[in-house]
């Protein structure tokens, strides 16, 4: 049992990456852990000959079940849903590198693909997965896994250009933003916004937030300006890493009331995403 134990934990990391990037959510993602540590225990040793493949097919066959289930849950959500942020640094527990794999921005076009899409493309262009794992893991033709995973990654790459942004790039935008909204400078606001920027606040009908996705800089300018002076100018605010990049987390107080994820493109702010949801920042110090 020991080394068993010893076993799980030497691929706890990058378990927990597959499950957390399919679901969005670190508690289901140690829920899928924890029943596919109880089914290692139970498994008979002497047939398994890669532990690590053994495992990663578990979690992944866990986490396309969980995520069907939630189908009719995410239905009922009130208002957007966001993953729920990982505040700290990117951990290394891949072996491909894809930019920005961890982000929020990422994560919420990820929501856009079905279960095996997301399994197919996280395997194969995040995890580094060959296609003739996916397919084993799927269950599939290795043909087939290829043409899921191209559909996904067209999906990807045309609901989210690619940029390269460096982090002092996204910092600057941050400490903008900031600096405009303590102003209430509308024209400052305004610039910093790309033409379609969008903003996508999750609540979860626990707390107050925009019940759809506010679209066009205007619309997102002026309603930034209106939640700074309704509710963020009596929060306390600092920059921190959100799922691997720079964000902002808001404590009211001393306790974590918001955080708020940019996606740029170095220049502009594409997209904001803040997460308001109280059941979603439990995790957060």
């Amino acid at each position: 049992m020991d080394d068993r134990a010893t076993v799980f934990g030497q691929h706890r990391q990058r378990l927990y990456g597959i499950a957390y990037r399919m679901l969005g959510s670190k508690a289901d993602a140690e829920d899928m852990l924890q029943e596919a540590y109880l089914r290692w225990h139970r498994s008979e040793r002497e047939r398994v000959q890669t532990p690590e493949a053994w495992l990663v097919t578990t979690v992944t066959r866990l986490c396309i079940d969980r995520l069907r289930a939630a189908r009719s849950e995410r239905e009922a959500y009130v208002g957007p849903w966001l993953p729920e942020p990982l505040l700290g640094d990117a951990p290394a527990d891949r072996r491909a590198e894809l930019a920005s794999d961890l982000s929020v921005a990422f994560l919420v076009v990820l929501e856009r693909l079905s279960p095996e899409e997301r399994a197919a493309f996280l395997l194969h262009d995040v995890f580094d997965c060959e296609y003739a794992e996916v397919a084993r893991i799927l269950g599939k033709s290795e043909a087939a896994c290829r043409q899921i995973a191209h559909r996904a990654r067209e999906r990807v790459r045309s609901d989210r250009p690619r940029f390269q942004v460096s982090e002092a790039a996204r910092v600057r935008l941050l400490e903008k933003f900031v600096a405009a909204l303590r102003a209430q400078d509308h024209q400052a606001l305004l610039a910093l916004f790309a033409e379609d920027a969008t903003w996508t606040s999750d609540g979860g009908g626990k707390t107050k937030a925009a019940k759809k996705v506010v679209r066009s800089a205007p619309r997102v300018a002026r309603f930034a300006a209106a939640v700074w002076r309704r509710y963020l100018s009596r929060m306390s605010h600092e920059l921190a890493p959100i799922n691997g990049e720079a964000g902002l987390l808001m404590r009211l107080g001393g306790r974590p009331a918001s955080v708020i994820s940019i996606d740029t493109d170095g220049e502009r702010i594409l997209a904001v995403y803040t997460v308001l949801n109280p059941d979603k920042l439990k995790g957060i110090a």
